[in-house]
């Protein structure tokens, strides 16, 4: 399968319709909305949501179809954060690591202010967590009940994050997570 990344430029009506037509046109379970309507949609549009002095968004093509979205945000800072879309008959054949493979690849090389990577699933979307450790990504943070649901309460989400230099060198840091201070001793 040829997978290609094409830039999104939703300055253009017939982008903006292509970009309303994906949105809407499949179920996000793990994105804090899950049916898009078509308004909603184009008002993200509008916004700037997809292309901007901070923001690009690319078109994930197989084989010539349009089967997912990229949006790159915070390209300004030295961590730069991403939304990944696949559509569902594309989901579970490999293509969010070959996606977050080449994203990771694309920030470093194209931003050299870039240290870091980050992004932030929902703890239940095992998939992406499991696409985060195969593309080197570590798992840095864990939020309780910090992604908002429409469907009830709040999920728990968890934050992975990729270094350069852990990039560059084909390693992976882990984070000490036994480095809290014992609070039970008294302060001197």
């Amino acid at each position: 399968m040829e997978i290609t990344y094409r830039r999104s430029l939703p300055d253009r009506p017939a982008e903006t319709d292509a970009l309303v037509a994906f949105l809407g046109g499949h179920e996000w379970p793990f994105h804090s909305t899950a049916r898009v309507h078509a308004d909603q949609a184009r008002r993200w549009v509008a916004d700037g949501l997809f292309d901007g002095p901070r923001t690009r968004t690319f078109w994930i093509t197989a084989d010539g179809r349009d089967v997912g979205l990229i949006r790159l945000e915070d390209l300004g800072d030295e961590t730069p954060v991403f939304d990944l879309r696949l559509a569902a008959p594309h989901r579970g054949q490999g293509l969010g690591s070959r996606a977050l493979d080449w994203l990771t690849r694309y920030l470093f090389d194209e931003f050299p202010q870039v240290s870091r990577v980050e992004g932030t699933t929902r703890r239940d979307n095992l998939a992406m967590r499991r696409t985060f450790l195969r593309c080197g990504y570590v798992k840095e943070a864990h939020y309780r009940e910090a992604w908002p649901a429409g469907d009830g309460p709040a999920h728990d989400s968890v934050g992975y994050a990729v270094l350069r230099r852990d990039w560059l060198a084909g390693t992976a840091t882990p984070v000490r997570w036994d480095d809290e201070p014992d609070l039970t001793r008294p302060r001197s």
